[in-house]
């Protein structure tokens, strides 16, 4: 089981914590290129996420539990529950899919997907249809990094032969309009949390 760092996590833009070079998933055919967005100084590239960003992920998976202002941030706390920790714990299964976006060589955010047993996790709809998460550093948002994070993302869940990827939302959170963007439509609720699904192909 991976050990929940606790905090304060390695900060992406500290000279000590470089990201990898981006690489190409094996079977997958996202290009390795770079692609230019927004200003003709930003770079925005991709790499796997994998074993190796156990760290970063706990930070990520953190930042993704958002609820409405004038709400702050959850207490760490909240990641030692066995509820939230099975989206992150042991990253690098064999069946894990993520991508983590690297701009101007700094690692901004990650998207991940995960297959869990039929019935565990907020967004389980079976178990052939992994639940996705994905989280942005705060100075990266808003920028249109995230729907080629989540896109990029998905299109490696259809390469591996993925019919459809799930995940919930808030009501509030204003990513629904990003996910909705991508592809994503809201089939019903769980626990007044929206449950929304992508398909290949739509």
């Amino acid at each position: 089981m991976s050990e929940i760092i606790k905090g304060p996590w390695p900060d992406p833009a500290t000279p000590g914590n470089k990201p990898r070079p981006a690489a190409k998933i094996p079977g997958s055919d996202w290009a390795t290129g770079l692609v230019q967005l927004h200003a003709a100084s930003t770079v925005l590239s991709f790499r796997p996420l994998g074993a190796a960003d156990q760290k970063m992920l706990w930070r990520w998976l953190h930042l993704a539990l958002w609820d409405p202002p004038p709400a702050g941030p959850r207490p760490l706390q909240v990641l030692e529950r066995p509820e939230t920790r099975i989206y992150a714990e042991d990253w690098g299964r064999p069946t894990d899919i993520g991508i983590a976006a690297v701009i101007n060589g700094i690692d901004a955010g990650a998207c991940w997907l995960r297959l869990l047993p039929e019935g565990v996790g907020l967004a389980s709809v079976d178990a052939a249809t992994p639940q996705l998460g994905i989280a942005l550093e705060p100075e990266f948002r808003r920028q249109g990094y995230g729907n080629a994070l989540t896109r990029t993302t998905l299109q490696e869940a259809w390469d591996r032969g993925h019919s459809q990827v799930s995940l919930t939302v808030h009501p509030l959170n204003p990513a629904i309009a990003l996910y909705e963007a991508c592809g994503f439509r809201k089939v019903g609720e769980r626990r007044s949390y929206h449950l929304m699904v992508a398909k290949a192909g739509s």
